[in-house]
């Protein structure tokens, strides 16, 4: 008998998160991790989009990420393009990155906070979970798989060596992962070729200078320093990137690069700095018959529209709830076959896009007389403005990418005869109540017109002989069946809709599909 049910290589928020999807669901789990501590050095990704904060609402945890976030939502909703932090302005974007409701369309705002706020939270809820264990100060050097499960090589910082064993492993240790070479995987992709240089420094009084009023971030259009920066909290604390600047360059003029960019002397105080290059990359394979890939392990985009993290959270969702169904004996072998076939098409997109708003930063929108004040000057930010809108809009409003995507092909999605399939469900307040909170843990079962329930019966009853946790919501006095297009619609445990019909001809048969038992083709083990 294996010591784990699943073994997760990183702890970080992608870790965590498939740990808290799993472990949520009585599922045996360790969580095996570098660091000790969570560093507040370099704040890494800073938006969790409004898809994130919906699985964070299922777990019961965005209430608190939100207490804990170092910024409210109400901060700031903008994002401003200016010769300098206290320039002149030349554009701006409002009611970015989800942080403005829009009706029905989602239950939960985006919320800006430093990752390891996340992450902090994220290890407090496994710390919760009676069936997860977080073991710090090893990382996953080897492992051996076979029929029966996975052997997994943990090593310490003194290089002793430790061996546990489970029925599957998820390697999500990040970019340098030694999971993904371990089972023959490799990027694919590109590396871009400018250098940049992230910076966090202290700044006490800096933004009472600012005339644009608070931002989630400013960029600066300046030859002296072209660069995206914004607040961390309201003590003063601010991270910046300094684009075109090379490790080099960034480390001997972090303060006049600041200072360029904030159009003030600062004085500031150099916490951390983080020399990258955006990477473009996804792995030719996610999964070794027992073993799988999720968040940076398995790809990597630029950081602009903040997309990556969410991206892997999403990664673990998708794994977490279908490895958890084969685990507790319901699941089929085409559930977890699905995971890649899934998840790529998004990934792909999410690095075309995120690489598209790579292609326009600060440095390229530089231009003569943006800071002069005759009217060539006034010319000049008109024109740039215009530019602004019409090249960076996509970045701050792409609810599209977050919330629309549609799973196209898997084999455990009923794609006909409903277009709805295969789509996040649409959703909708009900008495002021989000109708996700009425959704199960498992499948549940949207009853939509008072003629379908029987017709639930019968589905509901095919679920149960295969031990398929299935609950059933009637909903038939809310008037939604025009907008969903069905009397009945079938969602996943991850909020997708699985299938959508008024009848269900044979409900055993489309249960088997759903669960991963399908009497069709599926994808290859190693996908």
């Amino acid at each position: 008998m294996a010591d784990y049910q699943v073994v997760i290589a990183g702890g970080g928020p992608v870790g965590l998160a498939a740990a808290v999807e799993l472990g949520r669901r009585g599922i045996h789990v360790l969580v095996i991790e570098p660091r000790v501590t969570v560093s507040h050095a370099r704040p890494r990704c800073k938006t969790v989009n409004a898809r994130s904060m919906e699985h964070l609402r299922r777990w019961g945890l965005a209430d608190e990420l939100r207490k804990r976030a170092p910024l409210s939502t109400d901060w700031s909703q903008d994002v401003v393009f200016c010769t300098s932090l206290t320039g002149r302005e030349l554009s701006r974007f409002s009611g970015v990155l989800g942080l403005v409701a829009e009706g029905d369309r989602f239950p939960e705002l985006g919320q800006q906070a430093p990752q390891y706020v996340l992450e902090e939270l994220l290890r407090d809820s496994v710390g919760d979970l009676p069936s997860c264990e977080l073991r710090t100060g090893l990382a996953v050097t080897d492992l051996q798989q076979d029929a029966a499960g996975v052997t997994v090589t943990a090593t310490d910082t003194h290089g002793t060596s430790t061996r546990v064993t489970a029925e599957y492993l998820i390697g999500c240790d990040g970019p340098r992962s030694a999971v993904r070479p371990l089972i023959g995987a490799a990027y694919d992709g590109e590396h871009a070729l400018r250098p940049n240089f992230g910076m966090v420094f202290q700044a006490p009084g800096l933004s009472e200078l600012v005339p644009h009023g608070p931002a989630v971030h400013y960029w600066v259009i300046n030859p002296d320093a072209p660069a995206l920066l914004g607040p961390l909290d309201r003590e003063g604390t601010w991270w910046m990137i300094a684009f075109g600047a090379d490790a080099e360059t960034g480390a001997r003029d972090a303060g006049q690069l600041i200072d360029a960019a904030t159009g003030t002397t600062t004085g500031a105080v150099i916490l951390s700095t983080d020399p990258w290059t955006a990477r473009m990359q996804i792995a030719d394979r996610m999964r070794d018959r027992r073993v799988f890939l999720a968040g940076d392990a398995a790809h990597l985009n630029p950081p602009l529209g903040g997309h990556g993290l969410n991206t892997g959270l999403g990664d673990a969702v998708d794994l977490g709830w279908k490895l958890a169904a084969v685990l507790d004996g319901w699941g089929g072998p085409a559930l977890l076959d699905s995971y890649a076939g899934e998840r790529r098409p998004i990934q792909e997109r999410v690095i075309r896009e995120a690489t598209a708003n790579m292609a326009v930063t600060s440095a390229e929108l530089l231009a003569d007389n943006l800071d002069a004040a005759d009217e060539d000057g006034e010319r000049a930010r008109l024109t740039a403005g215009e530019r602004i809108q019409a090249t960076k809009r996509a970045e701050f409003h792409s609810l599209d990418l977050v919330l629309d995507i549609r799973i196209e092909e898997s084999p455990v999605i009923a794609h006909n005869p409903s277009a709805l399939a295969g789509s996040r469900l649409p959703h909708a307040w009900l008495d002021g109540q989000s109708l996700y909170d009425d959704l199960g843990s498992g499948f549940t079962l949207l009853v939509l017109a008072d003629l379908a329930a029987s017709e639930a019966v019968r589905i509901g009853q095919a679920a149960h002989s295969r031990g398929v946790p299935l609950s059933t919501v009637n909903l038939s006095g809310h008037h939604l069946r025009d907008r969903y297009g069905a009397d009945l619609v079938l969602v996943r445990p991850d909020q997708y809709v699985a299938w959508a019909d008024d009848l269900a001809p044979e409900p055993a048969r489309l249960i088997d599909l759903l669960r991963g038992e399908c009497p069709v083709a599926t994808q290859g083990a190693t996908t």
